[in-house]
């Protein structure tokens, strides 16, 4: 059962399956809301802390689920971060599924993820991607809608799937990386 909080924000999914909303301006509070929880628990660990993702996108489809970028001095400072993140409800899923990059997630129930937290480099390639990619489909609203239909044409394929979810939208990522940077 997902929470009443994080139900009022429409956020949760089922881990590893994939299921889009539609666009809710309640995600941008819910990302200020675990903003101020993660740098009280993280404090000067965290050099900056950003909302990315889709549900950072208005007006595009996503999962519900709040993707947060954590910038921190280097990478090894990550570890540092896994019990307090534990403090505030997180679950450290390791440094080995993404190069880079410390993943926490958050879940209600068991198995509805509704929180997704990135502690990587500030400044570095990961740190970039999020933020050059964020930016670009904010300015652009054209390249917003296709990458929105892809993900509803990849969504009905990979409902149970997530991590071919994920996989099948790198090209067009590292497209929009290119013509950005």
């Amino acid at each position: 059962m997902v929470s009443e909080r994080e139900q009022s924000f429409g956020l949760g999914v089922r881990n590893k399956t994939v299921k889009l909303a539609e666009p809710n301006q309640k995600w941008h509070e819910a990302y200020l809301l675990e903003e101020a929880a993660i740098r009280g628990a993280l404090g000067d660990l965290a050099i900056e802390i950003q909302h990315f993702g889709s549900t950072s996108i208005p007006e595009i489809k996503a999962k519900p689920i709040i993707d947060i970028a954590v910038g921190v001095r280097r990478f090894e400072d990550g570890l540092a971060c896994i019990e307090p993140m534990a403090s505030i409800g997180y679950d450290y899923a390791g440094s080995n599924i993404v190069p880079d990059d410390h993943i926490f997630g958050r879940d209600v129930a068991g198995d509805t993820r509704t929180h997704l937290v990135h502690v990587v480099e500030h400044g570095g390639t990961n740190w970039r991607h999020f933020i050059v990619f964020r930016d670009h489909l904010r300015k652009r609203p054209d390249i917003a809608h296709a990458y929105e239909a892809l993900k509803v044409e990849l969504a009905s394929k990979y409902a149970d799937n997530r991590a071919a979810y994920t996989a099948a939208k790198k090209d067009f990522i590292d497209k929009i990386l290119a013509e950005a940077e």
